[in-house]
């Protein structure tokens, strides 16, 4: 059965400030049973605490996070040097599952850095396949760049066959797609989509203020930057369609994330999620 849970990558800070353990007990009062984990670091501190929050809570680790390779000032483990361990942690977690959040950047430059990326990440997907671990890739937008025609994300999901896909639907839409076909189109490969809706905010008043001033630019630049990450149900997208698009397509988790919160606590923005979902008739995913 599908579940609803939570992007961990939204609670660094918490677990930084009060430990793993009493973050994920905030995020189990709140109705979430399950968490992705991102961009927390896999300590053995963490590890143990995120073990107990298992055994003492009941929260499932849907899945751990890596990188290809080590990427400076991040602190996700490398499935191409630290590869032994990860499956350490999963085993610990009982997860068997684990995503990457996205390609390497200098891999966005050009088509065979593309090609390199996805057979290097299918070559330690057949390995982590032996120990009964599936890997899988998220998407942003630039997964919507074309390449001869095509999406990238064809492309990687063709080249690199045994990665599963991890879809974010705030991002199919930001890269101009409809994500219930997306989601639609990779049925039986995806496992996991995030939950991010996808809002068009006010302009603040001061881009008004710019106009009033003759600054035309700053003006364009608030313009522009009217695209927001939102709570569930606080903004466009059609969730009534896209959770049951997802379960059909078989996914097991639906991870609430949202990158960016415009002065909301984490706790705010995660309950507001959680209510408009309950609201929309998704209660028994929690």
């Amino acid at each position: 059965m599908a579940r609803i849970g939570v992007q961990a990558m939204m609670l660094r800070e918490s677990v930084a400030e009060i430990g793993a353990f009493r973050t994920f007990r905030r995020v189990r009062e709140i109705g979430y049973r399950s968490v992705e984990v991102s961009q927390i670091p896999m300590t053995d501190e963490n590890v143990g605490e995120l073990e107990r929050a298992h055994d003492e809570l009941g929260v499932e680790v849907a899945a751990l996070s890596a990188n290809l390779t080590r990427v400076p000032g991040m602190p996700n483990d490398a499935l191409e040097g630290d590869l032994e361990k990860i499956v350490a942690d999963c085993e610990r977690l009982g997860a068997d599952m684990v995503r990457i959040g996205m390609l390497p950047f200098e891999a966005m430059r050009d088509l065979d850095r593309v090609l390199d990326f996805c057979d290097r990440t299918n070559e330690v997907a057949l390995r982590m396949r032996e120990n009964g671990i599936r890997l899988y890739y998220h998407n942003h937008h630039i997964e919507f760049t074309k390449f001869d025609g095509r999406f990238m994300l064809d492309v990687i999901a063709e080249r690199a066959p045994d990665v599963g896909l991890e879809l974010d639907v705030h991002w199919l839409q930001r890269g101009g797609v409809n994500p219930v076909a997306v989601i639609g189109q990779y049925a039986g490969r995806v496992r996991m989509v995030h939950l991010k809706d996808y809002r068009i905010g006010r302009l603040d008043p001061s881009a008004f203020e710019a106009l009033q001033r003759g600054d035309r630019e700053g003006f364009q630049r608030a313009f522009n930057d009217v695209v927001q990450f939102a709570e569930v149900g606080e903004g466009n997208l059609d969730f009534g369609a896209i959770v049951p698009a997802a379960v059909e397509a078989g996914a097991q988790h639906l991870l609430v994330e949202q990158d960016q919160l415009y002065g909301r606590t984490v706790w705010e923005a995660l309950r507001t999620s959680h209510d408009n979902l309950v609201a929309l008739g998704f209660g028994d995913l929690f």
